[in-house]
Order: C-alpha cells, then sequence, then structure tokens
C-alpha cells in the first residue's frame, strides 16, 4: 500500500512541474506578444489613431440605452471589474476544460478592447495571456468611459462596419444618437457573432439574439419587464 502511495505521489509531483512548466511558458510567450505589440506602436499613438477617425463616435453622442444594452450582454461587472472578471474566467475555464478546447473566453470588455487594438482574432492560450496583459495595461492608463468608448468604436458588426458609428448608418441610415431603444438592442447583439447576427445574415437569429440582449437588460436593471415587452412586440414576425 504505502507503494502504492509512494507511486500516485511521485505522479502527481510530475505532473505538478510539468502543468507549471508549461504553464510558464504560456504566460512568458503571452508577456512577449504583448510587449513586442507595444514596441510596434505605443498604446497612446494606438489610441490616438482610433480617436482621429472621422467615424469615431463619443460615447455622450450614443444613446444610453445602447451603452446599457451593451455592458448587460457583454459584461456586467464592466464598472467593477479591474480589466479582468474572474468569477467569468473560472467558468469559462471549467467549460474549456471539460471541453478539452477554448469554447468560452471569459473576455471582458477591456481585454476584448486589447485585443481588437493589437491582436487577431485566433483562439490560442499565449493570446490570452497578452490580451490580460494589455488589459491591465488600458486599465491604467484609461477610465472606463474612455474604455467603453474605444470598444464600440472598434468592434465588428458585420458587412464591413468596424465601429458603431458606420454599423448604425449602415443598418440604420441614422447616427448613432438617433438609435431608438429597439434598435440598440438590436445592434448591442451583433458583434458577438456578426457572421450569425447581423441582420443581413440572418434575421430569425438575429432578433432570438435581440431578446437575449433584451432579457439580460432586465437581470441587470436597465429595463423593466413592460418596457421589454413593449420592445420585443416591435419584432416583426418571422
Amino acid at each position: 500500500m504505502k507503494r502504492v502511495l509512494k507511486i500516485i505521489r511521485n505522479v502527481l509531483i510530475v505532473l505538478f512541474l510539468v502543468v507549471s512548466i508549461v504553464s510558464a511558458f504560456i504566460i512568458f510567450k503571452g508577456h512577449s506578444m504583448y510587449s513586442n505589440a507595444l514596441k510596434k506602436i505605443s498604446l497612446e499613438d494606438k489610441v490616438e489613431e482610433i480617436r482621429s477617425k472621422s467615424s469615431y463616435i463619443k460615447l455622450n453622442d450614443m444613446p444610453k440605452d445602447y451603452i446599457n444594452a451593451t455592458i448587460a450582454v457583454e459584461d456586467h461587472r464592466f464598472y467593477d471589474h479591474t480589466g479582468i472578471d474572474f468569477i467569468s474566467l473560472a467558468r469559462a475555464v471549467i467549460v474549456n476544460i471539460s471541453n478539452h478546447s477554448l469554447l468560452q473566453g471569459g473576455s471582458t470588455i477591456t481585454q476584448q478592447l486589447a485585443k481588437n487594438l493589437y491582436f487577431t482574432q485566433e483562439q490560442d492560450f499565449s493570446r490570452k495571456v497578452a490580451e490580460v496583459f494589455m488589459a491591465n495595461e488600458l486599465e491604467d492608463k484609461y477610465s472606463k468611459d474612455d474604455i467603453l468608448e474605444l470598444y464600440l468604436n472598434t468592434i465588428y458588426f458585420g458587412d464591413g462596419y468596424y465601429g458603431i458609428g458606420k454599423a448604425c448608418k449602415g443598418y440604420f441610415n441614422k447616427e448613432p444618437k438617433d438609435m431608438t431603444l429597439y434598435e440598440s438592442s438590436l445592434i448591442a447583439g451583433v458583434p458577438n457573432a456578426p457572421s450569425i447576427y447581423a441582420p443581413t445574415a440572418n434575421m430569425k437569429l438575429c432578433l432570438e439574439r435581440q431578446k437575449r440582449v433584451i432579457n439580460a437588460m432586465v437581470k441587470n436593471g436597465f429595463l423593466d419587464d413592460d418596457t421589454a415587452k413593449t420592445t420585443l412586440e416591435q419584432q416583426p414576425k418571422t
């Protein structure tokens, strides 16, 4: 029995060492990716590049309903965490380990902005680490409103539309400030998977996604039940 326990202990020690070495390598590679990205262009210059675009929309020029819809469905603890939502991250890790793949990222709005500014959409552990380092950099240098504003101006909405300014003009032929609650909740659901949820891709799935956005708004206190019901009644029959 003692021999068996000793073997088990030795196996666990080896596994611990292997996991530690692999983790250290991934963290080192991720930090190198983060450092190299900043060497190519500083965060300040990257942000200025985004803000200088003619299609850039200030947060004050976006409807509160649209901002709330985005926070509710993408990162409802956005104003409470420091760039990393450890609750969502833990849940994502459990799902990914259970499925042996990166099905969920647990990414906050800050992490998504980091990815949009510097990294590819490829699901890779090293890239996720680099994303975390960049998210910390963003949180250190910019306010939550700045980060949210930059995020809403860089996310992809399908049909070649990057940023809420171009997307709103393309889908609704209006400026973001003129969006209704119905339009705000519809378009807030698109960036999760533009190829699926864009109005021009699949209207049925787009409307189903809008329902999830509305439900998230109710759950997180941004809408009452009556307003949510009235808004969803505007959906066309498909």
